[in-house]
């Protein structure tokens, strides 16, 4: 079993570390106190300052691309702002609970405004899964004025793994929750992805199908899993030592979400949380019908996987993505389920004792009697992990990409589902990978 791990690589300063600074007026602002920031974690020469620079009497003294003219309210080193006047500029966001104006938009601790409340549950604009993710702001990829480079959406697309095609419609929704005890884990939407249809047993628009029945979008046949991830891990898929192989690299009945997200100047990670279900439990654990769940992120900053997929559980010697193999290898974070014979279609059987709370499959559709394995006293037809945190590492100000695919793997049926909450910045670096929150 795992035990339950504290996320501090990703825990946001607290005000003990973060000195008040007070607005003043016009292009300037006026500061007390001295903020104190550990960069120990940090890349070499991330978050430092670069030379500084004069255009036309506008300065930008702490080189962090922000100019006076362009409203940087700290700029001078040692001027009495902060002690790192580059994470304080326009660019920045606004941490929570710091006393200090990070954006330089004239007020402290600002959080940005909700923005997933009342969006179409069958939502096709790619955007709304964004914010249903609480991603809130979006920008322009090159604004024609200099001072408009603030952190946000840059585009959202969704597609096929291979970043074309059209993901079928029944794949992904929006959801203010999921079953009758799974609510969002902030605000008031989630987004859901499935191979299947991303609804519970009660839900419409798009409506339920049974996971176990399972459906077949057509979507998979020739359609490989991104390319760059399956290349890295020597072309075909990771598994479990004992495991049978993926009979293709085909990602068949694949959703991929792909976020062009431009990263704020004073972030150096980012978090979210995700909970994944699959029919998959408990029949076919440790087969080749192995389905995924990816977050696969493109950035500067060298502090993630080789093979750029944060949605992993590390054993200090290998890297496991997210799958239905997750009872295999990392058992105590494949919970929400019963206990009892796992495998009993497939050559490897076992006994599984690590689930603790199968009361969370209610109304998810993935609770109803298959009797196929001996089960306890539900006979659920899948299982979950229950919600998760997954964490990666940025390089302030650069515009990076992020990934989030699912599929099912050598097969059509026995669908995957996977709700996605909660995206957080942090200043701080994250050790990369997932972990009980």
């Amino acid at each position: 079993m795992l035990s339950r791990r504290k996320i501090a690589a990703i825990a946001l300063s607290t005000p003990s570390l973060l000195s008040a600074c007070t607005p003043g007026s016009g292009d300037e602002a006026s500061f007390t106190g001295v903020m104190t920031v550990d960069t120990s974690a940090e890349e070499e020469g991330e978050g430092e300052a670069t030379s500084s620079s004069t255009s036309g009497g506008c300065e930008d003294l702490d080189g962090d691309g922000w100019t006076t003219c362009e409203g940087d309210c700290c700029d001078a080193p040692g001027a009495g702002c902060i002690d790192f006047p580059e994470l304080v500029n326009p660019g920045a966001f606004d941490v929570a609970g710091n006393s200090v104006d990070d954006d330089c938009d004239g007020a402290t601790d600002v959080v940005v405004a909700a923005c997933d409340e009342g969006l179409a549950s069958d939502s096709q604009d790619a955007e709304d899964y964004a914010r249903a993710m609480d991603l809130c702001q979006f920008v322009e990829a090159d604004p024609s004025n200099p001072a408009e480079r603030r952190w946000g959406v840059v585009s959202a697309k969704l597609s096929l793994t291979d970043g074309n095609g059209t993901a079928h419609v029944q794949g992904h929704s929006i959801r203010t929750d999921f079953g009758d005890t799974i609510v969002p884990e902030s605000e008031s939407s989630m987004a859901v992805f499935s191979s299947g249809h991303a609804a519970d047993a009660n839900d419409t628009n798009p409506s339920f199908v049974s996971p176990q029945n399972g459906v077949d979008f057509g979507t998979g046949i020739g359609v490989p899993a991104p390319s760059d991830w399956l290349a890295a891990n020597g072309g075909t898929f990771p598994n479990p030592l004992g495991c049978a192989s993926p009979s293709s690299t085909d990602a068949h009945d694949a959703q991929m979400l792909t976020l062009e997200l431009r990263v704020p100047t004073n972030a150096r990670s980012f978090r979210f949380k995700f909970n994944f279900f699959s029919a998959e439990y408990p029949e076919w654990v440790c087969s080749e019908f192995n389905d995924f769940f990816v977050a696969l992120i493109d950035s500067e900053s060298s502090m993630n996987p080789a093979d750029k997929n944060i949605a992993v559980y590390d054993d200090g010697t290998t890297e496991f993505p997210v799958g239905i193999n997750l009872v295999e290898s990392a058992q105590g974070l494949f919970t929400v389920c019963e206990n009892g014979q796992t495998g009993c279609r497939g050559s490897l059987q076992s006994d599984y004792q690590s689930c603790t709370n199968p009361g969370e499959l209610a109304g998810t559709g993935f609770d109803l009697d298959d009797g196929i394995c001996p089960q306890g006293s539900m006979g659920a037809n899948g299982g979950g992990t229950g919600w998760l945190e997954v964490a990666g590492n940025v390089q302030g100000g650069e515009t990076m990409t992020l990934r989030l695919a699912i599929w099912d793997g050598s097969g059509h049926i026995f669908d995957s589902t996977v709700l996605v909450d909660d995206f957080e910045w942090s200043v701080d670096a994250a050790t990369p990978g997932i972990y009980i929150p």
